[in-house]
Formats: C-alpha cells, structure tokens, sequence
C-alpha cells in the first residue's frame, strides 16, 4: 500500500493506524525506499517546500520531501550552496531521504559529511508524536543531540518531517587536477603527501582506470588566491591535467550524480579507511565491480551488475559494512555491522511497537 500524506497531522494519523511503515522520499535510492510487500510506503513528496531560509544568517528549514534540486536552486540566488555535495539532486533526491540514508558526496573530504550540516529536525515517532530535536540556528546546544541520530538511520526510528540546515557561501572559483598513476601504491603514496601538505583541497577522489589509478583533486576559493594554491599543488605532482569551468563541472557532476554506473546495476556504500583499499582491491581484481573512492579513500562505491550478495564475503572477510543504495529492496546492509547492539537499543527505546521497518 502506498500513500502520499500532505501534511505532518495527517503523518501522525496515518502513524497511528499502521502496523508496518517505510518512509519514501523521492526514490532515487531504489534499494533503500521499497515498496515491499506487506509494508505501508509513504511518499513524502508533497510534504515540500521551504519553512524559512536567512540568508544572512546562512541557515534554511524545509519540509523532508522538499527535492534538493529545489534546495540548490534557491541556494544559488543567494550565492550559497550545501558543502557536503549531497548525491543525486538531479533524480530526485530530497532532505529527508538524504538525511534517512546518510548520504553525502566528495564534498565531505573538506567540509565534512551531511551530519556536520544538519541543524535540526522534527520527525514523527512510533506513537504519531512529533519530536524536536537540535534547532534551527548555527551555536545551539538544545539537549540530547537527535538530529546526528537520524542520519543514516533509514526511517526506522522514526518519519523525518522537517529538517534545518546551514549552508556556506559558494566559492568563487574551481580547478581539478586529473593525476594518473601507474599502480595502486604510487596514488595512495600521492595521497598521502598531498593530505600531509595541508593544501586545503574541496575535493580528492580514486578510481582505477585502464592505465593505473587516477586521482581526482579539486580546490576553490577566490579566483585571484586560487592560482598560488594550485601552483603549489602542482609541485607535488607528476605532469597533471588541469580543468576548469564546464571540464571541472563535468567530472564532479559525474561523481555526484553516479553517472559512472551503468544503467540496472546495484551500488554499495562501503566506509573504510585509506590503508584497507589495498587488500580490498586485491579481492576484487577478478569481480566485474566497478570503484570509486572518494573522500580522500575515506568511502567506497562499489557498482556490480549482479546481486549484492555476491560481494558478502569479501566484505566479511575484510571486516566492512556496506549499505545497497541502488537495487532491489529487502536487504540494505550487508557485511559486519558494528554499532548492530547500539542501534538496537535505541530502536527499542524510539519505536517500541518496531513499527518503522527497514528497505
């Protein structure tokens, strides 16, 4: 069964009544929003639109089903822009679903993910109550802090109606640097004293390529300073290609809206650390699974035309979690899952009734 609610009263009815709910935003993430059978999915679409925005005060509110597309554009008219780069604006992406699924893109390697954003919120729990959490201005220190609960819980603990955000001004200007390497040990060895260089990069990205590995290293700024900045980069690089404007666009664009993955094929989330992306590369050498890591190889997406589950014991054997974003529903994590005892507790104190179900 699906509804479409259009407001937060008719949220904490339709609550009330249910027996079993899967909150949906705008569907982008296919293995994260259902429907499954048996469930209740509620579209959150309609629930839209933005409660306040201050620009001069670099913070907007906005209902959960609000499309980040809409947000950016507004965001734009003022010069401002969301930092952590979130996915998939440009298929659908709303706030809540981003927030649900924890999702933020290369962005988050200087700024920080969509947690270090998010302000406050309003959700609607297992019992149809509306809770407050956080607020809706920068320095707030209202009590337990809730929101950085929710991110990339899902919609099991509760259905995400409004959400605060603060925002930075958008830099003036971009370049990237495109680097390629001749194996896996020379880019991360890169990496390393590219990071230990304190340059201040936006954005720094990995992915094998037909000829080794190929950096992707972004910087912004103030189109005069940038110039400096980028000279001293280039002193650390071996003959890298230089790309601005529409060139530079292209290529985070890409990343952001996962263009690299083919069409029908299933995509993991995989949180990992930069000294694991050896042994993990190795296990994958003979699987037809494309990779992109991003956030300084701080996260990897894994892209396989087959089913996820074909990657569990890989992801077992190196000890990693991974979350299926793109794919069927039913089975979003696979491979250990540490905080599983944390999570539980906390689900049994928010939904008692267990009656927010995972995709």
């Amino acid at each position: 069964m699906i509804t479409k609610p259009t407001s937060i009263e008719e949220i904490q009815a339709l609550t009330r009544e249910a027996t079993c709910l899967l909150p949906r935003g705008g569907g982008s993430k296919p293995a994260l929003s259902g429907p499954l059978d048996g469930v209740q999915s509620l579209e959150m679409g309609a629930l839209s639109g933005i409660v306040e925005y201050e620009p001069d005060e670099l913070t907007f509110t906005a209902l959960a089903g609000t499309r980040l597309a809409d947000v950016n554009q507004m965001l734009a008219e003022h010069g401002q822009y969301l930092p952590f780069d979130p996915p998939l604006s440009e298929h659908g992406a709303t706030l809540g679903g981003t927030v649900a699924a924890g999702l933020s893109g290369s962005g988050r390697y200087h700024y920080g993910g969509v947690r270090d954003f998010l302000l406050g919120m309003r959700f609607v729990d297992s019992q149809g109550q509306v809770v407050c959490g956080g607020g809706k201005v920068v320095k707030n220190v209202a009590g337990f802090d809730l929101p950085k609960l929710m991110v990339g819980s899902l919609g099991t603990l509760g259905i995400l109606v409004e959400l605060s955000f603060k925002v930075f001004p958008k830099p003036e200007a971009y370049t990237t640097l495109r680097v390629v390497c001749e194996d896996l040990a020379a880019a991360l060895d890169t990496m390393r004293r590219v990071e230990a260089a304190r340059l201040e990069l936006d954005a720094l990205d990995l992915e094998p390529s037909a000829s080794g590995y190929v950096l992707w290293m972004r910087m912004a700024g103030i189109e005069k300073a940038l110039q400096a900045r980028l000279e001293r980069l280039i002193a650390f690089l071996d003959s890298p290609q230089v790309l601005r404007g529409s060139e530079d666009e292209r290529v985070w664009r890409g990343g952001r809206e996962l263009a690299w993955v083919p069409g029908g094929w299933t995509l993991l989330k995989v949180p990992l650390t930069p000294g694991r992306i050896p042994a993990l590369e190795a296990s994958l050498q003979n699987k037809s699974v494309l990779r992109r890591y991003f956030s300084g190889g701080q996260v990897a997406w894994l892209a396989l035309e087959n089913e996820p589950r074909t990657l569990k014991g890989v992801l077992e054997e190196h000890n990693l979690a991974a979350l299926v974003i793109l794919g069927l529903p039913g089975a979003p994590r696979l491979g250990e899952f540490p905080g599983r005892s944390f999570y539980r507790r906390v689900k049994a104190a928010l939904d008692p009734v267990d009656r927010f179900v995972e995709a």
